[in-house]
């Protein structure tokens, strides 16, 4: 389940100890996960709004809608991963659990850059969908030596794959695998006022054998001209794609759908707005009860976890969708019973 882990990155992921004048590791397989920061996605960090919306009337919003995120510590040696084993609320999982294996330091922060890439991408279509406004598919960024290099650019406005108009980066992720690496993908782009179409020999996707790869990082922006910018850094993973898509609509819209009340939670956003599940749950909810979270958010298949986490007087909503999420916030600020999981 790493592919559905968000990490708040310490300084020093991967730096490893090892044993004096060689080259042997002393780290253990293990890495330990416990309560990571939160995020009010409604809030400010560094001076500038965490969701920025520029092209669109927004509203006023109320209290707090909080992402949360697991702390993850890896390459340890036996005796640090003992102590914290013995002296925090840390839990001791293979690494493997939590982070892709066998990925140098620059694989590993590219793969968090495109988690949380695609996480905020399908997090705005998500939100549009629900809004019923029109996307579009930006490239975000170009894989340096990638298939795109030198055709397409940071900023291009992707419209069609071959014959295909697309309007979601699902749709353009969905014709690419289509294909086959060493094919050419005819990629229409509208780049400033002017309309292009570039030809990509595709590559082949490193971690899937087989499939082929346009190499970008791919966002989403209204096709309105409504722009929406996530201005977090230094965290990765999928699973504030929920969050994210709240705080897009609560500011697109008229009602605050946190009524005031403080809110968390967590949960990757499809583009189609299902909400799936993500690792670390029980850190993130014992995170948000000690924060002072009076609802949180929570997958519905992430249920048979939380009902094992001492929830206090918090409230836990089980969520399957971002229709669920909106609705689970308006019944708890109309004192309506909320569906949740089972409290710990």
């Amino acid at each position: 389940m790493w592919g559905a882990v968000p990490v708040a990155l310490l300084a020093g992921l991967l730096s490893v100890d090892h044993i004096p004048g060689t080259g042997i590791s002393l780290a253990v397989p293990y890495a330990a996960e416990g309560p990571g920061p939160m995020f009010d996605t409604l809030g400010e960090v560094s001076g500038e709004p965490v969701v920025l919306i520029d092209g669109a009337e927004t509203s006023p919003t109320s209290g707090s809608l909080n992402m949360t995120t697991v702390s993850v510590r890896t390459n340890m040696t036996l005796a640090q991963a003992f102590g914290r084993w013995i002296a925090t609320s840390d839990t001791i999982v293979p690494v493997e659990q939590v982070l892709p294996p066998n990925l140098s330091e620059e694989e590993l922060k590219d793969y968090n850059t495109q988690a949380f890439v695609s996480s905020e991408a399908s997090a705005t279509v998500a939100a549009m969908r629900y809004l019923g406004r029109p996307t579009e598919v930006v490239v975000h960024d170009v894989v340096e030596d990638g298939p795109a290099a030198g055709r397409l650019e940071a900023g291009d406005t992707i419209t069609a794959i071959g014959a295909s108009a697309v309007t979601e980066p699902g749709q353009v992720q969905e014709l690419v695998r289509g294909m086959r690496p060493g094919d050419t993908a005819e990629v229409s782009v509208r780049r400033g006022e002017a309309e292009r179409t570039e030809s990509v020999v595709l590559g082949e996707n490193p971690e899937q054998e087989g499939q082929a790869l346009l190499g970008i990082y791919m966002s989403s922006e209204p096709a309105d001209g409504t722009r929406v910018d996530f201005n977090l850094n230094d965290i990765g993973g999928p699973s504030a794609g929920m969050i994210f898509a709240l705080a897009v609509i609560d500011k697109l819209t008229p009602d605050e759908l946190t009524g005031g009340h403080n809110v968390a939670g967590t949960g990757t956003i499809a583009e189609d707005g299902h909400v799936g599940p993500i690792g670390g749950i029980q850190h993130k909810i014992a995170g948000a009860r000690d924060a002072g979270v009076e609802l949180f958010l929570a997958p519905a298949d992430n249920c048979g976890e939380v009902a094992k986490v001492k929830t206090g007087s918090m409230q836990v909503a089980k969520v399957a969708s971002l229709d669920d999420a909106v609705r689970a916030m308006e019944d708890f600020s109309a004192g309506r019973d909320v569906a949740g999981c089972t409290p710990g």
